[in-house]
């Protein structure tokens, strides 16, 4: 029953994710700079999370971006009438599909921190795949 809620609310907002994509994906050259060198990379949940210990600084910008996202995907899912989770997924299946470069690192739903490869990124099952 999850799953097919959760394909539900993925269909639902698929027509939002760009609009959203632009706001909440912006940062900052330090932040460019840790996903550049793996530090900081993108996870299927739609928000930014840490390979590696953070300084201050940059925990305080990814927190900042974390929570500009949150508060997007706060508004489309009262909009769509879909949980703030299914927003996440959804955006962080087509970031995971579309946006992180080959070398950059992503959080998949299972824990591990992977590297893009010149291959897609196998995706999760709830991506519609």
């Amino acid at each position: 029953m999850m799953l097919k809620h959760r394909k539900t609310g993925f269909i639902l907002v698929m027509g939002a994710v760009l609009a959203l994509s632009a706001p909440v994906l912006a940062q900052s050259s330090l932040v460019s700079a840790a996903l550049a060198n793996g530090q900081v990379g993108e996870q299927a949940d739609g928000y930014l999370g840490f390979r590696d210990n953070p300084s201050e600084a940059l925990r305080a910008e990814v927190d900042a971006i974390n929570i500009k996202r949150r508060a997007a995907y706060t508004q489309l899912a009262g909009q769509r009438g879909v949980t703030v989770k299914d927003v996440g997924a959804t955006v962080g299946c087509e970031t995971l599909k579309s946006r992180v470069a080959v070398g950059r690192t992503y959080l998949l739903p299972d824990g591990l921190w992977r590297v893009k490869g010149a291959e897609p990124i196998a995706l999760p099952p709830y991506c519609g795949n």
